[in-house]
């Protein structure tokens, strides 16, 4: 485009614009103007526009003088076109004309074909009614059979010139000629077929068959084997009263109905190819008898006599009898014979009606509320302990797992609810989690296992979870009524344990899952797992709720008697008691609780979690501990420093703070005492298999005893 880009003339030197400018593709006129003005006056633009103005008139006169033939050819070449335009416009329009008569001609030819083709049946037919009548029926069904192939043949041109000239009306006139010649063949062909089919007269049904075929009649041949052959015993065989008083009987009617096929249409399948040992020169191809014959028959039998075949109210039954009914469609499958076959007999309305039959979604409705029933009745206040030989601790866990697994056993999985159970299974977990983070919060009570257990609910779960700030406003309910119900430190370990192994017992459910994916095709193993990493993630979230809980509580109970070192000095002062020797019994009353965690528990936790809760609980409550001996400490340095001061006071008056014994003193024996329950504690601690070390605070707690202790020494020495 730039190679053709037009050169205008070139103008005065002192021209206030460039002439390129008009060229340019965005070219705009405000636009050049303003940017003139800002070099001369509207007067001197408008002079230099018209000067170009001529100059660019001069140079087109020249330019047509200089190509003044081709402008006078152009006109000319114009007015050629115009008469070869109309010359053709006469030739399209006679051949129009000519096209039009040659549809006439081929209407006329084919209503010549039409009165031909009748006239040529029904000499046919005359012919072949005298035949019979001369010869008392002589004739032998092969002949019979033979000539109604003629006629076929004939009656097949004659339907295809009939459709080519609908709506003329010569056509009208021949029509009831040609609706006879149709009843007749149609008669004859069905009387002709059943006499095949009884007389097991495979050449028979060979002519009839590629009779049907040659007037693309297929599907009526279809149809009245349906009709005559396959319904009768179809009705013979499907009987409610006789499906529902023999055990097995569904099954066994089902295998009645397999038998149907290799006894009663061998003769069919072997005809059209639908057998192993159907030779192919022989075959006449475009039947389905198993698909659009046998298999609508079947259907119409179940649906009709067997209506309660279809009722989901009871799970179980319908489970077995959609079980064995998809049995029976497999089975059915293999007899097609071929894959094509088997396309068509799934994409047959009648195939896709029996399948919607099966109500599975009020199936899955009736297993939900079964399964979340039961399980939101085992997530109750109360914390109940798991039934003899479960693996978990709790009811509420194990009614996950049994849930989990009703969901994907053989008594309730269907392929076609996969993605439902599989969605059940994920709410399971979901709702378990919540419980898990509803559980974490409650109060923990006094009580142990067996007290709480006897203790009356507090309600369910509805009524005590708290409202938020929005809704409670207005409610009028008492604080009472939204008190979360207490919970064990019993039932708190168990509720750790139970999520400790329902993790670890989350790849067993992929496994489970797995084969009956596989059943419906489904291959995406990895998302799968995904979700149930999720799933476990969502449980782990809960962990250190729980942890820090158990901790505590473990802390307090322990604390609990360690602060009764607070009692020492009462036990000492001016009770003239002997030297301390061993540790007080506050000692081994604080550390009941981690001796019954290591003891009690063992079975059903793992001992890196112990430890943890050990080395949690001992750290915060040595913690405490160190922050209760610093303060008998300090007030037993402060008592002592008080009785010296009173004792400069009084110098005529002898204060010997020290027993009748003229030994240790008081105070001296308290922080040897001290000493003792700090060394003691720590023996115990080991024994537990814990490094002190790994205890916060407590080498603090070491060195502020043994300080006192040394102070102690040295003063008795």
């Amino acid at each position: 485009m730039e190679g053709k880009k037009m050169n205008l003339p070139r103008g005065p030197e002192n021209l206030c614009f460039d002439k390129d400018e008009f060229m340019k593709p965005d070219f705009d006129v405000d636009h050049f103007v303003s940017d003139c003005r800002k070099r001369v006056q509207l007067e001197e633009l408008r002079e230099d526009l018209e000067l170009y103005y001529k100059l660019l008139k001069t140079a087109m006169v020249e330019l047509i003088n200089k190509d003044y033939a081709d402008f006078v050819n152009l006109s000319t070449n114009l007015s050629l076109k115009s008469c070869v335009s109309e010359g053709i416009q006469a030739v399209d329009d006679r051949m129009t004309k000519q096209e039009d008569i040659r549809r006439k001609k081929m209407c006329v030819l084919r209503l010549i074909h039409v009165i031909q083709s009748v006239e040529k049946i029904e000499k046919i037919l005359h012919s072949q009614g005298s035949k019979e009548l001369s010869s008392l029926e002589g004739n032998s069904p092969l002949l019979t059979g033979q000539v109604l192939e003629r006629i076929a043949t004939e009656f097949n041109q004659l339907q295809f010139h009939a459709v080519q000239s609908k709506g003329m009306p010569l056509l009208d006139k021949v029509r009831p000629r040609i609706a006879g010649i149709t009843a007749m063949l149609q008669q004859s062909l069905e009387g002709l077929l059943l006499e095949g089919l009884q007389t097991s007269n495979v050449d028979i049904i060979r002519h009839c068959l590629r009779t049907y075929a040659t007037i693309d009649k297929t599907r009526d041949a279809e149809a009245l084997v349906g009709q005559v052959l396959v319904k009768p015993y179809i009705d013979e065989v499907i009987v409610e009263q006789y499906v529902q008083s023999h055990p097995n009987g569904l099954q066994a009617m089902y295998n009645r109905l397999l038998e149907f096929v290799p006894h009663h249409c061998r003769l069919l399948r072997e005809v059209t190819g639908g057998a192993i040992s159907s030779e192919k020169a022989d075959i006449v191809p475009g039947y389905d008898f198993l698909v659009n014959s046998v298999w609508p028959e079947i259907v119409r039998g179940l649906e009709e006599k067997l209506p309660s075949l279809f009722n989901p109210g009871n799970p179980d039954v319908f489970h077995e009898k959609y079980t064995t009914s998809m049995d029976f469609v497999r089975k059915f499958e293999r007899q097609c014979g071929s894959q094509a076959s088997v396309k068509r007999l799934r994409s047959h309305p009648s195939y896709q009606s029996f399948n919607n039959k099966w109500n599975l979604p009020v199936y899955f409705q009736i297993r939900f509320r079964e399964i979340a029933g039961a399980f939101e009745e085992a997530l109750s206040d109360t914390l109940e302990e798991a039934p003899a030989g479960s693996s978990y601790c709790l009811l509420a866990t194990h009614m996950v797992w049994m849930s989990l697994l009703k969901c994907w056993s053989d008594q309730m999985f269907l392929p076609l609810l996969a993605h439902r159970l599989w969605k059940l299974s994920l709410q399971i977990l979901a709702r378990y989690s919540v419980f898990i983070g509803e559980v974490s919060v409650r109060p923990i009570s006094c009580e142990n296992m067996k007290e709480s257990k006897k203790s009356v609910p507090v309600g369910r779960r509805e009524s005590s979870v708290s409202l938020s700030p929005g809704e409670d406003q207005g409610n009028g309910s008492s604080p009472e009524s939204q008190t979360l119900p207490s919970i064990s430190s019993t039932q708190l370990v168990y509720v750790a344990a139970d999520l400790d192994k329902l993790q670890d017992q989350i790849p067993d459910i992929l496994e489970m899952i797995k084969p009956k994916l596989e059943m419906i095709g489904f291959k995406n193993v990895s998302c799968i797992a995904g979700a149930l990493e999720d799933s476990k993630t969502s449980l782990s979230a809960c962990v250190p709720t729980l942890n820090n809980r158990i901790i505590q509580d473990l802390s307090e109970s322990s604390f609990a008697y360690l602060k009764s070192a607070l009692e020492v000095p009462r036990l000492y002062r001016r009770t003239n008691k002997e030297v301390p020797t061993k540790a007080s019994p506050y000692v081994d009353s604080a550390l009941k609780p981690f001796y019954r965690l290591q003891n009690e528990y063992k079975d059903i936790l793992k001992q890196p979690m112990i430890h943890q809760w050990l080395e949690g609980a001992l750290s915060e409550s040595t913690q405490k501990y160190y922050e209760t001996v610093s303060d008998v400490l300090s007030s037993v340095k402060k008592m002592e420093e008080s009785l010296k001061r009173l004792k400069q006071a009084r110098r005529n008056v002898t204060s010997n703070p020290v027993g009748t014994n003229g030994g240790m003193s008081d105070d001296n024996k308290i922080r040897l005492q001290l000493a003792l329950d700090v060394e003691y504690f720590g023996e115990q601690i080991r024994k537990m298999g814990l490094e002190t070390s790994s205890i916060k605070s407590f080498s603090a707690l070491t060195e502020l005893v043994l300080t006192a202790k040394d102070q102690a020494t040295a003063e008795q020495s």
